[in-house]
């Protein structure tokens, strides 16, 4: 089965850090670029970062920079987002997608996400 699975999400008080990652199975994941994405309730999707196929170009949303790492470790066939200084605003479901393209418009997998609550 062709699929991406996150984990890593949990609840974090403000400054913590969390690890998110993305793994996938049934397909190789160093052919992608892959967008790490979020979703709050009520609010639009945003794209928080992504990565090139070989790991050597990054982009992160404003929101984040300074702030997430993300990296990739093709033997692993996974991707992490490293998290720190956390926010209550990075509240959200996190979801990973496999692209075929910098811009991330034609997604050919997404995983279903995982949870990350920032709160006291």
């Amino acid at each position: 089965q062709l699929q991406l699975v996150e984990s890593g999400g949990g609840l974090v008080q403000p400054g913590g850090s969390l690890r998110l990652s993305c793994a996938a199975s049934g397909f190789t994941l160093n052919n992608y670029v892959i967008g790490w994405f979020r979703q709050a309730p009520g609010k639009e999707r945003e794209g928080v970062s992504c990565i090139s196929s070989g790991g050597s170009i990054t982009k992160y949303a404003d929101s984040v920079k300074g702030r997430f790492t993300i990296s990739r470790d093709n033997a692993k066939n996974t991707v992490y987002l490293q998290m720190n200084s956390l926010k209550p605003e990075d509240t959200a479901v996190y979801y990973c997608a496999a692209c075929t393209s910098w811009s991330c418009n034609d997604v050919q997998y997404r995983g279903k996400g995982t949870l990350v609550t920032v709160s006291l």
